[in-house]
């Protein structure tokens, strides 16, 4: 463990009830230092707080009293989602004070070497993917964050000997300031939670702060597909490791050029590392990869760029790629029902993860989508719902701006849905309509292009209904 006395006798507030709020707050009380937990919430919709008062740390719920931050706390660690804009991360930064998230507090308290993976779209399943690459290689690795032990719990137990696997958002990374992990993955970037960054300009420099404090033996794993991620390249003191959908590289993780320009050369159509020009492995055939869509072959060229850069054969990553079964809510697989094939993919929180994954599949699709509305037209799905759709399911906030695209994609069939009754009432008659539009042969896909918030408390509650209601049709 780093520096074991880090934190002792510290004032340290500790800003929403959340789970990662909630594991920091204890981590650094065992550390000896002096914790405040504060969420706006009322007490009796915070039942988190019980635990930490019983372990002697204060927790103010209801609100964020005067005086709660003053000249005397040293740091204020803050829930991802709350904004810059709240008082009392406004009234820290004004007297000076570090205002960071959970990822800080664990990359200064962890022993191990960490990889730190983010992205608009496929975060979740790269990372559960390095994950398993890693344990095949025997390098044992813990998987911690949003879908793993909790960063700060995993950070306190991770030895030298660890790799620590890390999936992170933009939200997480904006409140870094030393944070450099020794491998960095940048998957894509698309428009997305302009609500919380304000710009597009603040959301990529929130991703960027990945590769902010990395040196030139760290890695720096980059999307050489992506426009956003080349432009990074510039300011990268990181020695990096492309991968390539597009374009045979000289030194990287690519597929085989009769995969890029279309050919049907099976034998051909194979994942290669290229570590110099008279040296390169073939890791797999594309068509082994056991989940759909040819964005998970980008999710497994970058996953397997990972492992290599973290020291494992590039031979092992071929049987990881052929048994993957991938994540749920990720373009899941759920049934069969009537000849139609349905599929949960409630992950997809913008139209870009809507569109990997109508071009995942070959046969007419009936898209479920809809939900929380950020502003966005939509219109980035024309030319793939005038090519792919049967028909459309639309509902929450966003179905009348969906509707339009779909009339203006020439869609014949197209269902509004809004019963008046509950959220689970509303997804479970979409199904229905859907599984009423579907003929054998067809996808059923719940796809929403959208956030849950509207009528979910998360995008896998919806995820679990929407199959709940395809099994019991």
């Amino acid at each position: 463990m780093k520096h074991p006395d880090m934190y002792r006798g510290e004032e340290v507030v500790v800003l929403g009830l959340a789970k990662s709020g909630v594991q920091v707050a204890k981590v650094l009380h065992d550390r000896g230092a002096v914790v405040t937990v504060n969420d706006k919430k009322e007490r009796d919709q915070s039942p988190e707080a019980s635990e930490l008062e019983s372990l002697g740390i204060c927790v103010i719920s209801g609100g964020h009293p005067d005086g709660l931050i003053h000249e005397g706390v040293s740091l204020v660690i803050k829930n991802p989602g709350i904004p810059y804009s709240a008082p009392p991360v406004q009234k820290a930064l004004e007297l000076g004070i570090e205002v960071v998230t959970e990822v800080e507090v664990a990359y200064r308290l962890c022993a191990a070497p960490m990889i730190g993976i983010t992205g608009s779209n496929g975060k979740t399943t790269t990372t559960t993917w390095v994950g398993q690459m890693l344990e095949a290689a025997g390098m044992n690795p813990i998987v911690a964050g949003n879908i793993g032990t909790p960063l700060c719990e995993a950070a306190q137990e991770a030895t030298e000997d660890n790799w620590m696997v890390v999936e992170l958002s933009s939200f997480q990374l904006k409140g870094t300031e030393t944070f450099r992990p020794k491998i960095g993955c940048l998957l894509n970037i698309a428009e997305t939670h302009l609500d919380y960054h304000g710009s597009m300009k603040d959301y990529v420099d929130s991703k960027a702060k990945l590769f902010a404090n990395q040196v030139d033996t760290d890695t720096a794993v980059l999307n050489w597909d992506d426009p956003f991620c080349r432009e990074l390249v510039p300011y990268m003191k990181a020695t990096i490791l492309p991968f390539s959908m597009s374009e045979e590289l000289t030194h990287g993780v690519f597929v085989s050029p009769s995969y890029i320009t279309g050919q049907d050369d099976d034998l051909k159509r194979r994942i290669i590392y290229r570590e110099s020009a008279d040296r390169e492995t073939i890791i797999a055939d594309v068509d082994s990869i056991s989940i759909p869509g040819r964005f998970n072959v980008g999710n497994a060229l970058a996953a397997c760029g990972i492992a290599i850069a973290a020291g494992a054969d590039p031979s092992l990553l071929g049987e990881v790629l052929a048994s993957f079964r991938g994540v749920e809510h990720r373009l899941e697989y759920v049934a069969d029902k009537a000849g139609a094939t349905y599929y949960n993919n409630s992950k997809a929180t913008n139209s870009k993860a809507t569109i990997m994954a109508l071009t995942s599949f070959e046969r007419p699709v009936v898209l479920i989508a809809g939900g929380l509305d950020r502003g966005s037209d939509y219109l980035e799905l024309l030319p793939v719902l005038s090519g792919r759709v049967k028909a459309l399911v639309a509902l929450g906030e966003t179905k009348d701006k969906l509707t339009n695209v779909a009339q203006l994609a020439g869609l014949k069939q197209i269902i509004s849905v809004d019963n008046g009754e509950s959220a689970a009432a509303v997804l479970e008659q979409a199904v229905q309509e859907a599984s009423a539009l579907a003929e054998e042969g067809d996808i059923v896909l719940l796809s929403p292009a959208c956030a849950s918030w509207d009528m979910f408390t998360s995008y896998e509650e919806r995820g679990r209904i929407f199959k709940e209601a395809v099994h019991n049709l």
